[in-house]
């Protein structure tokens, strides 16, 4: 099995989000599955330009010379693919965003209908989709536009860590916690590609609430911090 993360948090390998990633690898990894992590703030990248070349003059192949090539040959060669982004302003990340709009060679012009929902028909067997997003802030509810933004792709898992700032935390009672979490989030990574599903009661835990909100926001008053 073959698992690539796409991360678009602008800060990479210093993000919160990598925090993340990187754990859920490692249990995937653990099993003896293939792992890549890609961090798109470092790809060349161009913006969709909304031409559609790509459905009409040249069926599956961008105007664009630029990473996607490789990035859409690591995407349709994977089982598993990971959309992971902290929340910027409800949604996710402009470097994923613009990632995903580039996707749209493997569609055709060719709409079709499921569940009512509609759609362009794909060229591919698309790979199953976790979700992986951190916050700021407390509360489940800052993750309710991602959520209904990556609805129609179906995740077969979705991991949203409120109050992120804590992942790096010197707190030492916080920081149980934190690895607590963390190991619940190996455990999903191993139980993905080990049952090809994750467990309700790892699901739940990856739920937990690391301290209340309260004292979140009052360790957050008192310095300066960042999500990503």
């Amino acid at each position: 099995m073959k698992i690539t993360a796409f991360n678009g948090s602008p800060r990479a390998a210093q993000s919160n989000t990598h925090i993340i990633v990187q754990k859920f690898l490692d249990g995937a990894k653990s099993t003896g599955a293939e792992v890549d992590n890609v961090f798109l703030i470092d790809k060349n990248i161009s913006h969709c330009s909304g031409c559609f070349s790509c459905w009409f003059k040249t069926p599956g192949q961008c105007i664009f010379t630029d990473d996607m090539k490789e990035l859409i040959e690591k995407y349709v060669t994977s089982d598993i693919i990971c959309l992971a982004t902290p929340v910027y302003t409800w949604n996710m990340t402009a470097s994923l965003k613009n990632f995903v709009d580039r996707l749209v060679p493997l569609r055709s012009p060719i709409m079709n209908q499921s569940n009512g929902n509609y759609d362009m028909q794909e060229r591919i067997k698309f790979p199953d989709v976790v979700v992986i997003s951190n916050c700021g802030f407390p509360g489940e509810n800052n993750f309710e536009t991602i959520k209904q933004v990556f609805k129609s792709a179906n995740p077969v898992l979705e991991i949203y860590r409120n109050s992120g700032n804590l992942l790096k935390t010197a707190d030492s009672k916080i920081k149980i916690m934190v690895d607590e979490y963390l190991k619940y989030v190996t455990e999903a990574g191993f139980e993905i590609v080990k049952d090809s599903k994750v467990s309700s009661s790892i699901k739940t835990k990856l739920q937990m609430e690391l301290i209340s909100p309260e004292e979140y926001i009052e360790k957050i008053n008192t310095r300066t911090g960042n999500s990503g």
